[in-house]
């Protein structure tokens, strides 16, 4: 039961309310942006426009389109935040990749970015190479993990496995893109694991 004694602090409101509001709603133009046109040719007249504001506002809260892309990662990150958490391998991405396909564009942008990323001067190179080197040592320590259990077929080398997840995971997401009333993300992820684990 809260403490009647001390007064609860107040909500956010007034020019911080406001300020707050403003950047959640250009971070959500420019992912919508960025999803459709790329990075590169996505430009920070159209985010204004799609935003209601203008230009000026726009780099007020972002100073330079490298700050808007990295605040667009940023909060994709945080959307998909605790999805997996505590689930295991199979609950978690399962539940992880019906998350994103419930969250308008997050594919689509993921997808986007991630392709124009490869060059080594994309803002977003380093982003993508770290989260991929962070997925495959994730997965790789859970597929280690299920092999100690005994849960891993003997056959599957767990970094292989990992790796080949990941690939999985990007590459089915891809179709879905192109056919969502056919291909069936879940689905893909549930029988690939069904190779390489144990009944």
């Amino acid at each position: 039961m809260p403490d009647a004694s001390v007064a609860p602090g107040p909500a956010a409101r007034g020019p911080y309310a406001k300020t707050a509001a403003r950047r959640a709603a250009i971070i959500a133009a420019a992912r919508d942006v960025f999803a459709a046109h790329g990075y590169r040719s996505g430009s920070i007249q159209e985010v204004a426009t799609a935003c209601g504001v203008s230009q000026s506002a726009v780099l007020h809260h972002f100073p330079a389109k490298e700050d808007l892309l990295l605040a667009v990662l940023a909060d994709r990150d945080e959307r998909g935040d605790d999805v997996s958490a505590g689930r295991g391998l199979v609950d978690g991405a399962i539940a992880q990749a019906e998350h994103n396909e419930k969250v308008p564009g997050i594919i689509e942008l993921y997808t986007t970015l991630c392709a124009e990323s490869v060059s080594p001067s994309h803002p977003a190179h380093s982003y993508f190479e770290s989260r991929f080197a962070r997925l495959r040592s994730d997965f790789g320590a859970q597929f280690r993990a299920l092999a100690d259990e005994g849960r891993l077929r003997p056959d599957v080398d767990p970094e292989l496995a990992a790796s080949g997840f990941v690939a999985l995971w990007d590459g089915i997401q891809l179709q879905w893109l192109h056919a969502p009333d056919t291909v069936d993300v879940s689905l893909s992820l549930r029988h690939y694991l069904s190779l390489v684990l144990r009944p």
